[in-house]
């Protein structure tokens, strides 16, 4: 069973995700909150798996309860998966909640299929590259950002084959379109990304996504 926490600063939001998630037999909405202090302290006390976060709210922004979620005291081991909801004003917000560690986003006018299908992956341990959007968004974040690439040495303890599947991480592809355009089994596509998201340090494909375009594996205006 996948526990949700539902965080929106609109009543009839929280209350809509709220019904529609619990209506799925593997999901169940163990709380809900109206702002970013409370979902930190709801996360802390009801160790959801995934914390439905809306970016923009009162008291405290979603950007700020992922980082504080995701970059928990010592003492705090729980780190839910963080899924943002947004719109496209607030593009900048996702960005950097991304660069936090939230596992993706969904925008919050998406298909209430496509709302369960992403608690879901998110809950799995993958990440919500919804390929496209995403890829726009870090595209034109990465461009409006050039990057200082503090971590680009990490590329050194990649072998040529891992800075590769990375390439194609960024650029949106799953494991399976990974192994058909390299010629290799998914599986073995598999390991070569645990190996990549172990030797950097990253939690899932968003962040892989992310350090990609930030330290120059893909340049945002060829991907």
């Amino acid at each position: 069973m996948i526990s949700v926490l539902v965080v929106d600063d609109q009543a009839m939001v929280r209350g809509g995700f709220a019904a529609l998630l619990s209506a799925q037999d593997d999901i169940e909405v163990v709380g809900d909150a109206a702002d970013g202090r409370d979902a930190v302290g709801l996360s802390r006390r009801l160790h959801p798996d995934v914390v439905l976060m809306d970016v923009r709210m009162p008291v405290m922004d979603g950007l700020e309860a992922a980082r504080q979620l995701l970059d928990p005291p010592r003492g705090v081991e729980h780190r839910p998966r963080v899924l943002m909801l947004t719109t496209f004003d607030v593009d900048d917000y996702v960005y950097e909640a991304l660069r936090a560690g939230a596992s993706g986003f969904l925008l919050k006018d998406a298909p209430p299929a496509d709302l369960v299908a992403a608690v879901r992956v998110v809950a799995a341990g993958d990440a919500l590259l919804a390929p496209s959007v995403t890829r726009r968004l870090i595209e034109q974040f990465a461009r409006a950002r050039p990057a200082a690439r503090p971590r680009a040495t990490s590329l050194n303890a990649l072998t040529a084959r891992e800075v590769e599947v990375l390439e194609l991480i960024a650029r949106g592809l799953s494991n399976g379109e990974i192994a058909e355009r390299l010629v290799l089994a998914e599986q073995t596509v598999k390991t070569y990304v645990g190996r990549i998201f172990s030797k950097l340090g990253l939690r899932d494909r968003a962040q892989a996504v992310v350090f990609a375009y930030e330290t120059g594996v893909v340049n945002a205006g060829t991907a």
